[in-house]
């Protein structure tokens, strides 16, 4: 293999002559061959934006050379527009902080830009990883940056996902206002609900969860950027944050500020974790919102069967026939990892100490890989599952009639403990609590009728 030699304090290393990322790079892949995961795109996009907003800056002030800050923009518009991403080979457990990842990031778009400048890769006398293209910056605040720029633009797709998902469920309540049913707590028989009246629930609580995650993402608007090292924002000009925050804001579109304490950026991730905590949230609904599905449509002969998914597949390699909620499955099991996740950012989160928060690319990886399950998964399972459920109303109305919780309505007429009275009965003998509320003409006929009217079951107005 053809190589190149480059020089670091540590010594020299032979570098892959057609690399673009150099010794440092090379340094933490020996290092860290970890889990084989590399950097989320969403990550490298997000670090490389900054690398050109803070080039914008510094060459604003005067402190970048318009020549050498040029090439490096052209660099950062080469990789954002897709090329080059094989050169980003860090392992997604790293050196903490981030710094292997900004150094490769850094090596990258300066080897890039010597290509431009028509210099030879390794040539950083003439453009440097370290003076040019990390210029007035620190891992230490590009990369929490960074880790709010890539979890903003990785959030919109599943936002939009979680908009497509409650709408589903929203229709499909409208759909089946009319069936009534009966309703359950503590897995027991209760009083009546519609099953559009549950569909709907399912709607709105991943829209209220959904429109938390939207609260919850502007806490990632105030960035880190302009502290450099320690939060003192050393070796950067007094306008430079200011200036390269404003473009960053302009680059991406998201209102980026500069942070009201640089120093409480670098240590603290308590914004992150916000927005993680609302994954989690959003985690927990849809945990809950698969397994009623998979209740509602168990069976087919003993199980409630009120529901029937979409069947995608054959359920079993030995039982013909069988089919099996596999899509609430699936989901079920991408909710714990999110579950998971957001128990490792908050292990990271409470480990910054003193100036900085050395976990941030556990922080990170956690946190993109979440959103990137969620949103890979939600819209097949709002098109292969949610669109396609269908309601047997036949079998709703038989549970509905059988009821023993239906004497719950004939309370106000003839107080709990005769209601409770005519439930066992119903119950012992297999008959409709109406059925033994005639039998013992404890109230005349019309006023049954009132009691068990739908306006009556679902305190309608």
């Amino acid at each position: 293999m053809d190589t190149r030699r480059e020089i670091d304090p540590l010594g020299e290393k032979a570098i892959p002559k057609d690399a673009y990322f150099g010794i440092q790079t090379l340094r933490a892949v020996e290092n860290f061959p970890v889990s084989g995961l590399k950097t989320s795109p969403y990550m490298i996009k997000a670090y490389v934006l900054i690398k050109r907003a803070a080039a914008t800056a510094n060459m604003q002030v005067g402190m970048l050379n318009p020549t050498i800050g040029n090439a490096i923009i052209e660099a950062c518009d080469e990789v954002l527009s897709g090329k080059h991403l094989d050169q980003f080979v860090i392992d997604v457990f790293q050196a903490g902080a981030g710094t292997s990842f900004n150094m490769n990031t850094n090596e990258v778009l300066a080897n890039r830009a010597l290509e431009i400048l028509g210099k030879q890769k390794g040539d950083y006398k003439s453009l440097s990883p370290n003076d040019h293209v990390n210029m007035a910056q620190s891992t230490n605040d590009t990369y929490p940056t960074a880790l709010h720029v890539s979890v903003l633009m990785a959030l919109q797709p599943l936002l939009k996902a979680l908009d497509e998902l409650s709408t589903a469920f929203i229709e499909l309540g409208e759909k089946n206002a009319h069936v009534l049913k009966s309703g359950r707590t503590h897995l027991q028989d209760a009083v009546p609900v519609t099953i559009g009246q549950e569909f709907n629930a399912y709607g709105s609580a991943i829209a209220n969860a959904c429109t938390e995650l939207r609260r919850r993402q502007e806490n990632l608007y105030f960035v880190a950027l302009g502290g450099t090292a320690t939060g003192t924002g050393a070796n950067s000009h007094p306008n430079y944050k200011r200036l390269a925050v404003a473009d960053l804001a302009k680059l991406t579109g998201f209102p980026f500020k500069p942070a009201g304490d640089n120093f409480e950026a670098l240590q603290s991730h308590r914004r992150a974790q916000t927005v993680s905590s609302g994954l989690k949230e959003l985690a927990l609904e849809l945990i809950r919102i698969a397994n009623d599905l998979r209740l509602l449509a168990s069976g087919p002969t003993t199980g409630l069967n009120e529901i029937t998914l979409p069947p995608v597949q054959p359920g079993s390699s030995i039982m013909p026939g069988k089919v099996n909620p596999v899509m609430a499955e699936c989901l079920d099991m991408v909710c714990y990892q999110v579950v998971g996740a957001d128990a490792a950012v908050a292990l990271a989160v409470q480990a910054g100490q003193l100036e900085l928060n050395v976990m941030t690319p556990a922080i990170a990886y956690n946190m993109l890989f979440s959103i990137q399950i969620l949103s890979n998964y939600l819209p097949a399972f709002t098109e292969r599952s949610v669109k396609g459920i269908t309601v047997d109303e036949k079998r709703c109305e038989m549970y509905l009639e059988k009821n023993p919780s239906m004497a719950t309505l004939l309370a106000p007429k003839i107080g709990y403990f005769e209601a409770a009275k005519i439930a066992k009965q119903a119950q012992a003998e297999n008959r409709t609590v109406k059925e033994v509320a005639v039998e013992k003409g404890l109230l005349s006929k019309d006023e049954l009728e009132k009691v068990f009217s739908r306006k009556n079951l679902l305190n309608e107005q």
